[in-house]
């Protein structure tokens, strides 16, 4: 499944996704993104409908593009691990260049106050879970990969442990000498996209490298 987007839609998508990060998805009006992206309200209304289904519409367009990394992350002529090692830096590289963005989605679904419609996200991410399947299926048919294997639960151990460091970046900030914004980003970039790669790795094979 693929969500298509015109270049337009893309540049207002972006533009609304920078506003919700900076100023929460209450305090941005679509008269903003408007204004910023340098369309009419009326043009606003027109592709999305209303502010809620621009913020489907974001989440929609991080999903779809992230299906398209793994597509091409399996097509690609390199080994099962490798291509999960792939995987995992992109997605966290994602999560946390998105993670305020993320965290109002997080919001809106606990809340589930604004009536916005989360069956097509549930459809997008399981078709991106078949994919890592594949993936994984691949590696077991190789006889590296275990076969009982719990994919699905990949993602919450990413996300959850990223969201857990982020939450407590004064703490491991001192742990690890981070000075600056840059580098706890490195870290999570470097040593933390490492870490969750090394424990994906234990989970999947018997190797210990």
């Amino acid at each position: 499944m693929k969500m298509d987007f015109n270049d337009k839609q893309i540049e207002i998508l972006q533009v609304a996704e920078k506003l919700f990060a900076e100023k929460g998805f209450d305090g941005t009006s679509v008269r903003e993104i408007a204004k910023i992206a340098n369309v009419n309200i009326a043009m606003i209304s027109y592709y999305f409908g209303s502010k809620e289904k621009l913020l489907e519409s974001i989440v929609l367009h991080r999903i779809g593009s992230m299906g398209l990394k793994l597509e091409n992350v399996l097509q690609e002529d390199i080994a099962p691990i490798q291509k999960i090692d792939e995987i995992i830096k992109y997605y966290i590289l994602q999560v946390n260049e998105n993670k305020h963005i993320h965290q109002i989605v997080q919001n809106e679904i606990t809340n589930n106050k604004r009536g916005i419609n989360f069956d097509s996200f549930t459809a997008l991410k399981k078709n991106n879970l078949k994919l890592v399947e594949s993936i994984v299926k691949e590696g077991q048919e190789q006889g590296v990969f275990k076969n009982n294997i719990n994919v699905a639960l990949f993602s919450p151990m990413i996300i959850g442990s990223l969201i857990y460091f982020n939450m407590n970046k004064t703490l491991y900030s001192d742990l690890f000498g981070l000075k600056s914004e840059s580098d706890f980003d490195n870290y999570i970039k470097n040593e933390f996209t490492h870490h969750i790669q090394k424990t994906i790795k234990a989970l999947l094979t018997n190797e210990d490298n």
